[in-house]
């Protein structure tokens, strides 16, 4: 899908606990546009509903789950790019789904990267990495750090297998992400 606004439409993606969603709450904060990361919804719509679509139970439903939900939020925000100013940043995007199933070892099927192909952002993904001094877990991240260090790896390879550059966030506190993604984001 090659949607006019693709080159605003800006993927910040991650391991669990590298400070992705705290860095573009910071974005929304400024006044920029976002989604919300998939992932956690599910979990939190699973668990309340006592479902089994969970990165701890179904992985095969909760990655379709995830797959669904990130092509809605993308058609939806197709749908409403033209009324917002400057970039839009997304929590994840649908290559994360791809770097989910080969992350637990399911199959990647050729809808799905169908999908990644269809829906693109823009060419620059931005990598938040493992950082132990902020990691930690809670009741929708039950990743241990060495899983979080190996869902990160799976991010840059999967951006990268799909013809994104994959820049990495320095460590280092919100205000200065906020500002090297802003700067960033101009110059690619």
């Amino acid at each position: 899908m090659n949607h006019p606004f693709i080159d605003r439409f800006v993927v910040i993606t991650g391991g669990p606990g590298s400070g992705k969603t705290t860095l573009i709450d910071a974005l929304e904060a400024a006044g920029f546009d976002r989604t919300v990361e998939a992932g956690r919804a599910i979990i939190r719509d699973e668990v309340a509903a006592g479902g089994d679509a969970l990165p701890w139970g179904d992985r095969e439903a909760f990655a379709e789950r995830m797959l669904d939900r990130d092509v809605r939020t993308y058609t939806t925000v197709c749908r409403v790019a033209e009324e917002c100013d400057g970039p839009i940043f997304f929590d994840r995007g649908v290559p994360d789904v791809i770097g989910y199933r080969r992350l637990v070892g399911l199959p990647v099927p050729a809808a799905l990267d169908a999908a990644a192909r269809r829906h693109r952002y823009h060419p620059r993904v931005f990598l938040a990495p493992p950082w132990p001094e902020i990691f930690h877990g809670d009741t929708e991240r039950r990743q241990d750090f060495a899983e979080a260090v190996r869902t990160c790896e799976a991010m840059r390879t999967v951006y990268g297998d799909y013809g994104y550059e994959v820049v990495e966030l320095p460590k280092a506190r919100v205000a200065e992400r906020v500002a090297f993604v802003l700067a960033e984001n101009q110059r690619g």
